[in-house]
């Protein structure tokens, strides 16, 4: 007889990949996996909302990428179901060539010809990480959590550009996208259900939304003079 299970009765692991909450930047630079910035009191907020959101949730797992806003966003959530906070490298944000400079609308990197070189190839992308290499760390990542949580659930804590990626990975999209139409705003949780170790559903939330600005959503006009570090 044989010891191996139908996919109805494997276990059912639910992984939340959360993006952290809002920075204190107010120079508006793209910080990309420069160290020193961390939540504004705004994003505090977004994390502790989002920590009372899963308090009745079974998390026995809570992982963050290195980077202190992601450090931040996780500790309410840890703290709430009485865990310890793991770091995973593979979270960290995409290495991108922009990283240090401001890159808002009218204004910043893209207004200097040298730059331009950085932007031939999207579908790469010529300016950061390649989009494929993002899949395979966050992949990754999200299966070992899924191991640490095996019939529970985890929440993991990242930055937008990695979650957009492995989220459009999953669904069979394209990986080159306008970044502007990201479905992955401040503090937002994309959840993937796993039976077994096999993916079954991808669902998206964002229970902090009411306190994200109206220029970070999704799809917003962006406004001169107000960065919306894209990536982040």
């Amino acid at each position: 007889m044989s010891d191996q299970r139908n996919d109805s009765a494997e276990d059912i692991t639910v992984v939340h990949l959360m993006r952290h909450g809002e920075v204190a930047n107010p120079d508006g630079i793209l910080y990309g996996r420069l160290p020193g910035y961390h939540l504004s009191d705004l994003g505090r907020r977004m994390a502790d909302r989002v920590a009372e959101h899963l308090s009745g949730r079974d998390v026995t797992h809570v992982v963050a990428s290195p980077l202190e806003r992601a450090q931040e966003t996780a500790e309410p959530i840890a703290k709430a179901h009485g865990l310890g906070l793991a770091t995973d490298e593979r979270l960290i944000e995409a290495d991108n060539i922009f990283q240090g400079k401001t890159f808002g609308v009218g204004d910043g990197a893209l207004r200097k010809p040298g730059n331009w070189k950085h932007l031939v190839n999207p579908f790469r992308p010529s300016w950061g990480e390649p989009y494929v290499d993002q899949v395979v760390r966050m992949m990754s990542a999200l299966g070992a959590a899924k191991d640490k949580a095996r019939g529970h659930e985890a929440v993991v804590v990242s930055h937008q550009l990695p979650i957009w990626i492995v989220r459009s990975y999953v669904e069979r999209r394209r990986l080159w996208h306008d970044p502007r139409k990201r479905q992955c705003t401040l503090a937002s949780l994309t959840t993937f259900t796993y039976q077994g170790d096999r993916i079954v559903s991808v669902g998206y939330t964002e229970p902090a939304r009411d306190l994200v600005p109206a220029h970070l959503l999704a799809g917003a006009k962006p406004v001169k003079g107000q960065a919306k570090a894209f990536g982040a």
